[in-house]
């Protein structure tokens, strides 16, 4: 496949996907058009009566959590309660690839212990 198909097969993606947002949009116009002007100000009231609420027990979440997570790590090991669990994995090494290839020329025994893994692919919207 070559890069014009592939150009071709992205602004068929992109195509679907401005479809697929139409219709989410279409959904929502037709289900606003259904509530009535009385139970949508109830709904906005209830909003925000409970706005501030789930804010603070976001912030209490995002506090204990990095308490967790940070006696978690000191403590090395993986710990199970009762709804969650804090996973401890151990630390990633990395490697200097451009200091290695070169001294990998000087020294091609090395190679044997490269390994390269499969590419991958993401998909991203280009910015407006």
């Amino acid at each position: 496949m070559n890069e014009k198909q592939l150009k071709e097969k992205l602004d068929v993606l992109g195509e679907i996907i401005a479809i697929r947002e139409n219709l989410i949009s279409e959904k929502q116009t037709l289900l606003d058009s259904v509530i009535p002007a009385e139970i949508k100000l109830k709904m906005q009231d209830i909003e925000e009566e409970f706005e501030d609420k789930i804010t603070q027990a976001n912030e209490n979440v995002k506090s204990l959590e990095d308490v967790v997570k940070a006696e978690v790590k000191n403590f090395g090991q993986s710990v199970k309660g009762e709804l969650i669990q804090a996973v401890w994995a151990k630390p990633r090494v990395t490697w200097d690839n451009k200091g290695l290839d070169g001294f990998m020329v000087a020294h091609p025994e090395i190679k044997a212990f490269r390994k390269e893994g499969e590419p991958s692919v993401s998909i991203r919207f280009n910015k407006s």
